[in-house]
């Protein structure tokens, strides 16, 4: 594994005049951020998350952070371990810091409530399917601001320069939410966007159950689960996730199961008549 490229692509984008960036994934890598936000100025880094919807979960969201030393040893460490996928490198005009968080605050929600995901743009590995997949007249709406960006694919760095970098809304079905996920990648995002969902709107009931179970491990197994029932839509997974809190023991009754031939609607449908009818609120 070699750093050269990335180091050699700090180099020209500072020749050329534009300042460099890091776009973190701070959750999995707090003391790397935590070591950026005591050394850079206040105007040297933003939380993506902040001043949002979901600002509540900013602390554990991306941050941008501007750096001019090339050698800096934060930035040695982070290039020299591309596999811990902590994110991407990007260059921009000198004052566009802002201007590229704010893309992306605008990209980060798909879907309408309560059918809601976060688009995990940090994430080398999203960013990297997605310039594969995208045609080059996509780059602009999809980088914005960013004149080029440099990321570790999986197996090795590359770089990749934006067209037309500038401002340009969201387009009403963006490209970049077609592109196929890898299955082992797509459960890692499944898993981060329900974590995410129970920590914003039922935080005290999966605080609860952490102090009786491994939370990461309970929500694996009703990912699993949603997975063998075909409930794959985010109001089905959402549905299972916060009447299982809600069950006593955390265990759901027999009346969940599948019956022959149930296909994975009409079972989501049956489960769901029945339980508005044991809380009062519908037919059998």
């Amino acid at each position: 594994m070699t750093d050269a490229l990335p180091r050699h692509w700090m180099i020209e984008q500072q020749r050329l005049g534009h300042l460099l960036c890091i776009v973190l994934d701070s959750e999995n890598e707090r003391d790397t951020r935590q070591s950026l936000l005591k050394t850079c100025q206040f105007n040297q880094y933003m939380s993506v998350y902040g001043d949002t919807l979901i600002a509540d979960l900013a602390d554990a969201g991306p941050f941008v952070f501007a750096f001019d030393q090339v050698d800096d040893r934060r930035i040695d460490e982070l290039r020299k371990h591309p596999q811990r996928n902590w994110g991407w490198f990007a260059s921009l005009q000198k004052d566009d810091l802002p201007t590229l968080v704010k893309h992306w605050q605008a990209r980060l929600l798909i879907g309408t409530r309560p059918q809601q995901a976060l688009y995990r743009f940090h994430d080398n590995r999203v960013l990297s399917r997605a310039l594969a997949q995208l045609p080059v007249e996509a780059y602009p709406a999809y980088l914005g601001p960013a004149i080029s960006v440099c990321y570790w694919n999986g197996a090795r760095w590359e770089c990749t320069d934006n067209p037309a970098p500038g401002t340009y809304p969201v387009p009403d079905q963006p490209l970049w939410h077609q592109v196929p996920l890898p299955d082992e990648q797509a459960d890692e995002i499944r898993l981060a966007n329900a974590r995410r969902y129970l920590l914003a709107e039922h935080v005290g009931a999966y605080a609860e159950l952490a102090e009786q179970d491994d939370p990461e491990a309970w929500l694996r197994d009703r990912l699993a689960q949603a997975q063998a029932w075909g409930w794959f839509e985010p109001e089905q997974l959402a549905f299972l996730l916060i009447q299982t809190l809600q069950a006593p023991g955390y265990a759901l009754s027999s009346h969940w199961q599948v019956r022959p031939g149930e296909t994975p609607s009409d079972h989501f449908e049956r489960v769901q008549q029945t339980m508005a009818f044991w809380r009062g609120d519908g037919p059998l």
